[in-house]
């Protein structure tokens, strides 16, 4: 057994689950107030951060340990598990990589981090460049299609 205990909690943004229109979304993660203001001390220098997260909403009776369509869409293959990146995975976390647009004592300003209010932050730290896919990176056309929507805008 691994526990970990989280360091924040998204306190503001979109409260509702989706599969698309995350793009721009405003939100906010408060990072724990046991934490010194200076363990963000610089962070406010990177324009991204990678933060892992829980997918809280979700019930352990979810995981799915099986092949199937990605959102249930028979257009796409049918892949594995590790295929998925959603809820229905044995640990139900996640990693995003929002834009970090300022930093507020312990509350750290984003936008399109695609995680709800209340959402348990497990980890963060600022994304490097150079600590990102290193050569060309490939991909099947199915992802590609049914992301096209992911970061648009909300609809009203």
């Amino acid at each position: 057994m691994f526990e970990l205990e989280p360091i924040g909690r998204v306190v503001s943004g979109r409260t509702e689950v989706s599969d698309d229109y995350w793009g721009g979304v405003p939100s906010v993660i408060r990072l724990d107030d046991r934490f010194p203001v200076e363990t963000v001390q610089g962070l406010d220098e990177f324009s991204h951060l990678v933060v892992t997260w829980a997918f809280h909403l979700a019930s352990p009776d979810d995981v799915a340990l099986h092949a199937r369509s990605p959102r249930n869409n028979a257009a796409w293959p049918v892949t594995g598990t590790f295929v998925h990146r959603n809820h229905r995975r044995p640990n139900q976390i996640a990693t995003s990589f929002p834009r970090l647009v300022k930093v507020n004592g312990l509350d750290l300003h984003v936008t399109d981090l695609d995680a709800v209010v209340g959402t348990p932050v497990l980890d963060l730290a600022p994304y490097f460049r150079e600590m990102g896919p290193q050569g060309a990176v490939s991909e099947p056309s199915w992802p590609g299609e049914m992301l096209s929507d992911y970061w648009a805008a909300p609809r009203p």
